[in-house]
C-alpha cells in the first residue's frame, strides 16, 4: 500500500498546477496560483515536497545571453498524482451533503 500523505493547502495547489503534465519553475507556480502560493515560501514547499517524493526537479541552465544561476523546473511524480487524488477524494467526502 502506498504511503498516505496529508497535504497542506500549498502542496495541494502546487500539485494541482503541476498535474497538467507541464514542468514549471517556482515563480511560474506562484503566478499561476493567482495568489494562493507566495513567492517567499514556494521554494520551501517545493523542497519539502521533493523530499516526500511528490515532485521532482531538474536543473536548467540560464538561457544564452542571460546571467544568473541555473534554475530548477518541477514536475509531479506518480506518488504526487496519487496524493492529489486522495486529497481531492477526501475533500469531496467532507463537502458532500450528509445523507440520512
Amino acid at each position: 500500500m502506498p504511503p498516505f500523505f496529508s497535504l497542506t493547502t500549498s502542496e495541494a495547489v502546487t500539485l494541482s498546477l503541476l498535474s497538467s503534465g507541464h514542468s514549471l519553475y517556482g515563480l511560474q507556480l506562484v503566478e499561476a496560483s493567482e495568489g494562493a502560493l507566495k513567492r517567499g515560501s514556494v521554494y520551501v514547499t517545493l523542497n519539502r515536497m521533493e523530499e516526500k517524493g511528490l515532485v521532482d526537479s531538474e536543473t536548467v541552465p540560464a538561457p544564452p545571453g542571460e546571467q544568473g544561476p541555473p534554475r530548477r523546473r518541477y514536475r509531479i511524480t506518480a506518488p504526487g498524482v496519487a496524493a492529489l487524488a486522495d486529497y481531492r477524494n477526501s475533500l469531496a467526502l467532507v463537502l458532500s451533503p450528509i445523507r440520512p
